[in-house]
């Protein structure tokens, strides 16, 4: 068994959707970034990457390559877990936390971990999704964007 963690943050950016976890979060301004911005996607690709020892998302998917321009996340999701699973691995499970004053996380979670779940061929009830407040406290508590953690547990296969 090996684990892994993963970070990543990102500044809300109007005239972007919000994506988090593959589902589209309505009436809030997106993340910005090279692909479409999913900070928990890219977050979990960090974590399973680094469990395999495999690099991290910028080493696979670097955003100065034109490639993944506006790239769907689940899509980089899906690529990293076969980047495991080609090294003998597969993803155990996934504990992610997201940090932002806004939007709520808790009514997205379900389809969050559905989609995910399909991205690193695992069950739903292998994925924790929570949100946290950051207290008012700093660019996060400001509402400027989003942080997120994530661990990922995987073993070979």
């Amino acid at each position: 068994m090996r684990i892994g963690t993963g970070y990543d943050s990102h500044r809300f950016q109007d005239g972007r959707q919000l994506m988090l976890g593959g589902v589209h979060i309505p009436d809030h301004a997106g993340l910005s970034g090279h692909s479409d911005g999913d900070a928990v996607a890219h977050a979990i690709i960090d974590a399973v990457l680094g469990a395999a020892a495999a690099g991290n998302v910028g080493s696979h998917f670097p955003p100065d390559d034109d490639e993944w321009k506006d790239a769907e996340s689940m899509d980089l999701l899906d690529r990293a877990t076969r980047i495991v699973l080609a090294r003998d691995y597969q993803v155990v499970n996934v504990d992610v936390t997201v940090i932002c004053e806004s939007p709520k996380i808790a009514p997205h979670v379900e389809a969050m971990r559905s989609r995910l779940a399909e991205a690193m061929r695992i069950s739903s009830a292998s994925i924790s999704i929570k949100g946290k407040s950051n207290e008012g406290m700093g660019w996060i508590g400001a509402g400027e964007g989003i942080a997120v953690h994530a661990v990922a547990l995987i073993t070979g296969v």
